[in-house]
């Protein structure tokens, strides 16, 4: 399957002057700057706790993770209110802010997963971030809630003309029963509804491919498909919203590039790495994000 997608720019998006403006900031006039993203997470502290921050002690420092995405010439740094409030303000103007607004722990099940708010669009225009990501759990057992609270979302960030990027993962009872959460299907309706629902920029894992194929609805558990022909298939579910790849847990050094080279390869706007890069030391990560940049040179929109 080798369906040509079209990589889409901010053209495509039909944006509000805010927004435009907000995202092009993003795009062209830090990280990459080349149309393509490049943006360093520092959310894990809520989401699995201190013990990331284990593999490199000097990462638990939020200092230490705005100045590693300055150095490292990144199109922004994604973290919740707190360290925002409490460290941010030394390097505004240098390094963009994208606010996460919801969060949880994983200490209760992933059953019926849900993630409350942690503050405000209205949180993200006084910090002067250029985006707010949200958490939706796709196919969760409280999916009316998290829907109606993205909606809530999404009508401030079109009033304050803030970019929204949904971190749309598959999660619960049900998507396990189908496949998993990192299964083509599950992470295709997870591109689609963040479409659907308004998100600008949508963040998503990279299918599995071949795993737990018979358990997939139909066509899904007849798709026996690459991983750059999955990535390409979300890519193009997702439609006129930008696409951004997690990087996951740490790997080495020539597999992180080559999930970077597979995404891009497959029409993703850009990439959100997180513990890939601030797990490894000061010198090893400016390294390797050295390597990244030079690659998403090839990739200009």
């Amino acid at each position: 399957m080798q369906t040509l997608v079209r990589r889409p720019t901010i053209d495509d998006l039909r944006l509000s002057p805010g927004k435009r403006a907000r995202l092009y900031r993003l795009l062209y006039e830090y990280g990459p700057a080349n149309g393509t993203l490049l943006f360093l997470p520092i959310d894990q502290g809520i989401e699995h706790g201190p013990v990331d921050f284990f593999d490199n002690p000097d990462s638990i420092d939020q200092d230490y993770i705005f100045r590693l995405a300055i150095e490292g010439k990144y199109s922004g740094v994604a973290c919740h209110i707190g360290l925002a409030e409490k460290y941010f303000g030394p390097y505004a103007g240098k390094i963009p802010l994208l606010l996460k607004i919801n969060g949880k722990t994983n200490i209760p099940s992933d059953e019926d997963p849900f993630s409350p708010m942690t503050s405000s669009v209205e949180d993200a225009v006084r910090l002067g971030a250029d985006a707010v990501g949200y958490t939706l759990y796709v196919g969760s057992p409280r999916q009316a809630e998290d829907i109606a609270q993205l909606d809530g979302v999404r009508q401030d960030c079109e009033r304050y003309g803030m970019p929204l990027v949904v971190w749309s993962y598959p999660r619960g009872k049900a998507i396990k029963e189908k496949g998993g959460q990192d299964s083509l299907y599950a992470v295709d309706y997870a591109a689609r509804l963040a479409c659907e629902f308004g998100a600008d920029v949508v963040k998503l894992n990279v299918p599995k491919v071949g795993d737990n194929l018979e358990k997939q609805p139909k066509p899904y558990n007849t798709l026996n498909l690459s991983e750059e022909d999955a990535i390409r298939k979300v890519v193009k579910s997702a439609g006129r919203t930008l696409v951004l790849i997690s990087g996951g847990s740490k790997v080495g050094d020539e597999d992180l590039l080559h999930k970077a080279r597979l995404a891009m390869d497959a029409g993703v706007t850009g990439l959100i790495f997180g513990r890939n890069l601030w797990q490894r030391k000061w010198d090893d990560s400016l390294e390797i994000t050295s390597r990244i940049h030079k690659m998403l040179e090839a990739y200009s929109a």
